[in-house]
């Protein structure tokens, strides 16, 4: 055995956070080769590497906390660290050694890139708002590690106290929330060697959401669905009219009344205040009717969602239009008492065709026109046994909502809400690419 002083990799277990989506599974299983191959050149151990996606037949198992109980019972006497990866985020194992070396693993640590929120965040139910920057959580493209007697002692609270939310929004700020416990548990520690970008002596360091995985799709294989009803006529559709309408081949306005001047179709679905899954099962079904030209993909979005349609278009080159996908922003609702995930409207919600004909055909139905139609097509796919594929390129808040630092390493696919912003503005800073992707 090892003295207390050095930890080796056979202490250690790597969690990728994998999809189960096939695209997914192949780069998250990909990366566990690479791993591997890496512990064998240098010869300190052999890590265990998890696969997210494997570990139960548990969709919300994304989520992170319900898997806590599993990993502690399984791994907490062989393991010192535990630690979470994201598909693309490459690791340098040597380094990654000389940092869990530098922290006694019999104590209680939660190591990672320190994020914090610039201003107090609708997506984080405006905590911290006296001081935003003083919460930190962590960045998942760097990774982020727990030691295990942290890991052990979450693992016992999750089976012994209910979760206060429901709702999944923002996994790790709500993993930091858990984990700090009002200033009973730790805060995270910010170590420099978890790097987004490559630069020297980086234990972690991150390529892309948005892979190079070919040619784009075509702009005829992805049919546009938006959402308005009258009284945003004169003031949300200019603002996608004089944004992201033109990237699209197809598309089409729904609204409670036809207005042939922009021009928008009324399916027949009064228009309610809040939840509009009547009218997205009407659009549903249109799409797999004669009226509409006949696409792979479907597109449904808000009046005030603003969307970069070209680099959905070169992510969508990832997914094969012949399986079931749903793909978005991911939320969830009830997961760590056996809930359901959905994609969050807002930020607009891609399904192939093969998705809509699966909810279609099962006879899944809206409980009343107001019900929210995110929510409903979730419990759907879920009971359909279609998983949620997640996007954090697809944003349902504001820019400002975001930390800055996220922001500005990715490339943003979307965001959503004209409030107290010019969205103009938002969509040309944010969205709109200048150069083709030969120049950059």
């Amino acid at each position: 055995t090892h003295t207390h002083s050095q930890v080796w990799l056979d202490e250690v277990v790597v969690v990728i956070q994998s999809q189960r989506n096939s695209y997914h599974a192949q780069q998250g299983a990909q990366r566990k080769v690479e791993i591997l191959q890496q512990a064998a050149q240098l010869g300190q151990g052999v890590p265990v590497i998890l696969l997210l996606h494997e570990l139960s037949e548990y969709e919300g198992d994304w989520s992170i906390l319900p898997t806590l109980p599993h990993l502690s019972a399984s791994f907490s006497q062989s393991a010192s660290w535990f630690l979470f990866l994201e598909e693309e985020t490459r690791v340098t194992l040597a380094v990654l050694l000389q940092v869990l070396n530098r922290h006694h693993s019999q104590e209680e640590w939660f190591l990672g890139k320190r994020l914090h929120d610039n201003d107090a965040s609708i997506i984080h139910h405006y905590a911290f708002s006296e001081d935003p920057s003083s919460f930190g959580y962590p960045d998942p493209a760097a990774g982020w590690a727990l030691s295990r007697p942290l890991l052990q002692r979450l693992a016992e609270r999750i089976q012994r106290e209910p979760m206060k939310s429901d709702f999944t929004i923002d996994l790790k700020h709500e993993i930091a929330l858990y984990i700090w416990e009002e200033g009973n548990g730790p805060k995270l520690i910010a170590v420099p060697e978890f790097c987004t970008q490559q630069r020297d002596s980086c234990a972690t360091t991150f390529t892309t959401y948005l892979p190079n995985c070919g040619d784009p799709v075509n702009k005829e294989d992805i049919f546009v669905a938006v959402k308005t009803c009258r009284k945003f006529h004169s003031d949300r559709v200019p603002v996608v009219k004089a944004t992201w309408e033109k990237d699209a081949a197809f598309l089409e306005y729904y609204s409670d009344v036809a207005d042939p001047s922009i021009p928008t179709i009324h399916l027949g679905v009064p228009n309610t205040e809040r939840g509009h899954c009547g009218k997205t099962f009407a659009i549903l079904g249109r799409f797999l009717s004669d009226a509409v030209p006949k696409a792979d993909w479907l597109l449904i979005a808000d009046d005030d969602t603003l969307i970069s349609l070209p680099r959905l278009l070169r992510l969508l080159r990832c997914y094969d239009p012949k399986e079931a996908v749903s793909l978005g922003e991911r939320y969830g609702y009830g997961l760590v008492h056996n809930g359901y995930s959905y994609i969050t409207g807002g930020g607009g919600m891609v399904l192939s065709r093969v998705a809509v004909s699966m909810i279609v055909s099962s006879g899944c139905s809206c409980y009343s026109d107001d019900a929210p139609d995110d929510m409903v097509l979730g419990m759907c796919l879920t009971s359909l046994g279609v998983s949620i594929t997640h996007s954090p390129l697809f944003h349902q808040a504001r820019p400002d909502d975001y930390s800055r630092a996220l922001l500005s390493s990715q490339q943003s696919i979307s965001f959503h809400k004209h409030w107290n912003i010019d969205p103009v503005a938002v969509y040309t800073h944010w969205l709109q690419d200048t150069h083709s992707r030969d120049e950059l």
